[in-house]
């Protein structure tokens, strides 16, 4: 049977709740850390409107499950920067106190939050959770019996997912992975991020300190991440509307260049690299690509400090400096070429952009021309995203049949469905 859940990431924005706390202290190994000094940050966390603490705590405190396994989790979650046994407690007397100082609290929601919150509030039941999350333990058993160096850990965990709470336990197996570096392969990680997603956790409680096996860089991926990629992303942040816009355009282009949380490192700098790389190796003229790039980031005029942006051919020189420089960190090995054009949506994409010229907005019917020329000349795929910017951007309603054509080039371009509409301007019949 399901029983209510929290919507998480509606309250925290990494970690949290004990599995927080243990991150916290692995962070502070290198400082002195004793009973007190754990005790005085668990306080700190709770008063930090942390409510989650003090549940947890007696999650674990009030079941069935046997000490030695309680002792096994938590020398694990904290990489046995704090032992209890130390200082002659043991992992019972040790939650105690940690009860003690974290009262049971629960967030207080008015009515209007309630509401919101019920929509999306996770309801997967507790035997369906545990079975789940217990099969991923299952699958890291090997790595974690060879990296965790705290005998016993794998059937500590199970008994915690089992006895005490499968949200917890999760959260407390992925913090054993963490805290040890245990490698995780790629199959494996799409599943964490899943269950992680099914129980409303913020993505970073999941994907930040993983050790994950990543496969090589691929800039023709487009089913990951928000669905939007590349130079016409960047267009719609330094418009404001894919995230928040501060600081200047080359800050928020490295903030987009540096963005590879939960992806493959470099990612983003990949796709941007490729994109800039195709735009200055066509005829394109500079004039034409200054109009393509004001246009999708509906930066008509560009002064004063925001002149780096200015001038297309330059701004293009300038993006690929920047993810050259980025890429060349994460990923020294990594040897950025041009994959072949999808030519043979060519056709398909044209007529997008012809049906898109029609459109009363005046932007889009100027641009129209230089989106072909991005289809014939340079790539169909980056005419396909751009025409989507464009479209997103100047808020140009999209007939159903004609949505149901994008879904279908984008389909073939392996975009992911799930993210594809929200790329879309409103609908319109």
């Amino acid at each position: 049977m399901a029983h209510p859940r929290e919507v998480h990431y509606y309250d925290h924005s990494e970690d949290f709740g004990f599995s927080g706390l243990a991150g916290t202290l692995c962070a502070r190994a290198a400082l002195r850390l004793d009973g007190p000094v754990v005790l005085a940050l668990a306080v700190a966390q709770a008063a930090d409107e942390d409510d989650r603490l003090g549940r947890d705590v007696r999650l674990l405190l009030d079941s069935p499950v046997p000490d030695e396994a309680l002792g096994a989790v938590w020398l694990t979650a904290v990489r046995r920067c704090f032992d209890p046994a130390a200082e002659g407690t043991g992992p019972r007397a040790w939650l105690r106190r940690l009860a003690d100082v974290c009262p049971p609290r629960t967030p207080e929601r008015n009515p209007y939050e309630m509401a919101a919150l019920d929509k999306v509030r996770p309801s997967v039941p507790e035997e369906e959770l545990r079975t789940t999350v217990s099969v991923e333990i299952e699958a890291a058993a090997a790595g974690l019996e060879r990296c965790v160096a705290v005998p016993g850990i794998v059937p500590a965990l199970s008994r915690t997912v089992h006895e005490a709470d499968a949200d917890l336990g999760f959260r407390l197996f992925l913090r054993a992975l963490k805290a040890y570096s245990v490698p995780v392969a790629k199959e494996q990680y799409d599943r964490l991020v899943a269950i992680g997603e099914l129980l409303a956790f913020p993505g970073a409680a999941v994907h930040e300190g993983l050790h994950v096996r990543w496969p090589p860089l691929d800039p023709g991926r487009r089913d990951a991440g928000t669905g939007r990629s590349g130079l016409p992303l960047l267009a719609a942040v330094l418009n404001g509307t894919d995230w928040q816009y501060r600081g200047t355009v080359r800050e928020n282009t490295r903030r987009l260049v540096h963005a590879d949380a939960g992806e493959i490192p470099g990612t983003q700098a990949a796709v941007l690299l490729q994109d800039a790389q195709r735009l200055l190796a066509s005829p394109m003229s500079g004039e034409a690509v200054t109009t393509l790039w004001r246009t999708a980031a509906a930066r008509s005029y560009v002064t004063g400090m925001d002149e780096f942006d200015a001038d297309g051919r330059a701004w293009m020189e300038r993006v690929v400096q920047e993810c050259r420089e980025y890429l060349a960190q994460v990923d020294p090995v990594y040897s950025p070429s041009l994959s072949p054009a999808r030519t043979d949506l060519a056709e398909a994409v044209l007529r997008a952009v012809r049906e898109a010229a029609c459109a009363d907005a005046a932007e889009v019917r100027h641009v129209a021309p230089v989106l072909e020329e991005v289809v014939t000349t340079v790539d169909p795929d980056l005419g396909f995203r751009f025409l989507l910017q464009i479209l997103s951007t100047h808020d140009v309603p999209v007939p159903d049949a004609r949505r149901d054509r994008y879904r279908a080039v984008a389909r073939r371009l392996g975009y992911g469905a799930e993210r594809f509409d929200d790329w879309l301007p409103r609908p319109s019949n």
